[in-house]
Order: structure tokens, then C-alpha cells, then sequence
């Protein structure tokens, strides 16, 4: 596993690269999660190199101290920028927390971005008081309720569940509350006019984590923002409906990118 070392800490990532010759992807992943997430998207590998990095705490990267919410955000960016640049990837993805990421580089680096999509994300994160206390008090009731229907995804009975809700476990309950204690202080609504890069909302249709309507105000307040709607998926659509989101990210990439 390849790893990059920056501010003191090894950040882990993945890349998937068959000869594309598309500009390469840079996928973040959201609250709880790891790179893996972004498997299936290894199936593009032939048209643009696709790469997945672990945040910090996340999968195979070093963990680092920091409090919820600002502090982790940075923490999250300096993980992205550190890949980017060792990658060369200039098109971030990032899902939900990992979209917040994405536009917190964006709107506060330097780092040279060609596009950027935001799937199953916002402007705004606000996470559910029940959902935070069960984060805190009770983790596994946390992962049920995120695992039901239309959250995480559409189809809750589906083998993928299983392997998400395991994924979310293996991260911890400490990390796995930090991330969604970010996500709920995120808040850029007053600064989407200064994303200054084509991008792409692209949402599952049955999404109530981050639903469609968060989806239209990016593409609304956005300067140059397409919208894209995931059929049969909710929030993590490109595990759900893999085929979709391939082909909605590499015709944005290869028309951005």
C-alpha cells in the first residue's frame, strides 16, 4: 500500500491505473468509511486513473489528535492535498464528509483542482440529534440506523450492508463520531459562489442522509455546477449503482478534466 508522509503522519491511498489516459480522480470518502468505498470505480482504470486515499484514523493511515470539527476538517484537507500532489490527481470526489473535504480544499489551498464532484454531500452537513447521541452512547444502534433503508443505501438487506456496517466497526466508534461531529459543523453556504471549478452534485435518487434538494442548491449557487440524479441508490451510490456513477463521472471528467 503506497503511502505519502506529511506533517509527521503516514496518509495511506490506492490507485488503480490500467493506461488510462484521462486526468486522474481523486476519491475521499465519507464519515466511518475507507478507501475502499471507491472499489467499484477501480473499473475505470482503463479510461483515467482513479485513486483512493484513507483520511487520517481511516483504514491503513496513521491516526492524528484533533478535535471535531475545524481542527479535523484541516487535518482531512492536508491527508487530500498530500495525494493530490503525489499523485497528480486534479479531479477531487469526495462523498459526504469526504465532499466537505473536497470543497474545504477548494475554497482554502493552493492545490491546482480541474474539477470536482460532490456526491451524497452539501453545503451544509447537519447530523440528527438522536443520531449523535447514539454515536456517543450506543455505536451499533448508530451503524443500524445508518444501515436502514434509503440511507446508506436503498436496498439495506443487500450484501454490501454487511460489509459496510463491518467497515464502519473496524474505523471505531471514537473516529466514526468525529467525522459525523465534522460533518455537523461544516458550513459553507455563504461561499459556494467562490467555487471557482466545473463541478458535479451527483446524488442518489432515494438518498435521506443528503437528499436531492442539497444536491439543486449546489448546482444553484455553484458557479458552473451540473446536477446528476443515481437511479435505484441512496448515499453511497457508487457502491449501489456502480455502472451509473462510473459513467456520470468519466463523462464529467472527460469533459472537465
Amino acid at each position: 500500500m503506497p503511502t505519502v508522509r506529511h506533517h509527521g503522519r503516514e496518509t495511506a491511498y490506492e490507485v488503480f491505473d490500467r493506461g488510462g489516459t484521462g486526468p486522474s480522480a481523486l476519491c475521499i470518502h465519507g464519515s466511518g468509511g475507507t478507501r475502499e468505498v471507491w472499489a467499484p470505480q477501480a473499473r475505470l482504470a482503463d479510461e483515467m486513473p482513479v485513486v483512493a486515499v484513507d483520511l487520517a484514523g481511516h483504514g491503513e493511515s496513521e491516526e492524528v489528535a484533533a478535535d471535531p470539527g475545524g481542527e479535523t476538517l484541516g487535518v482531512y484537507a492536508d491527508d487530500v492535498v498530500a495525494v493530490a500532489e503525489k499523485t497528480d490527481a486534479s479531479v477531487l470526489v469526495g462523498n459526504s464528509l469526504g465532499g466537505a473535504v473536497a470543497l474545504h480544499v477548494v475554497l482554502e489551498r493552493a492545490l491546482s483542482v480541474d474539477g470536482l464532484v460532490l456526491v451524497g454531500t452539501g453545503a451544509r452537513l447537519p447530523v440528527l440529534d438522536d443520531l449523535l447521541t447514539w454515536l456517543a452512547d450506543d455505536f451499533e444502534r448508530a451503524i443500524e440506523f445508518l444501515h436502514g433503508p434509503d440511507r446508506l443505501f436503498h436496498e439495506s438487506e443487500a450484501e454490501y450492508t454487511s460489509v459496510s456496517a463491518a467497515t464502519m466497526r473496524e474505523t471505531g466508534r471514537r473516529v466514526t463520531e468525529r467525522d459525523f461531529l465534522t460533518a455537523h459543523e461544516f458550513d459553507v453556504r455563504d461561499r459556494l459562489d467562490e467555487v471557482d471549478v466545473p463541478a458535479l452534485a451527483l446524488v442518489g435518487e432515494h438518498d435521506k442522509l443528503t437528499p436531492v434538494s442539497y444536491h439543486e442548491t449546489l448546482q444553484a449557487e455553484i458557479p458552473e455546477c451540473e446536477l446528476g440524479v443515481i437511479e435505484d441508490a441512496a448515499h453511497l451510490a457508487m457502491i449501489e449503482r456502480p455502472s451509473g456513477f462510473n459513467e456520470a463521472l468519466l463523462s464529467f471528467v472527460e469533459r472537465h478534466g
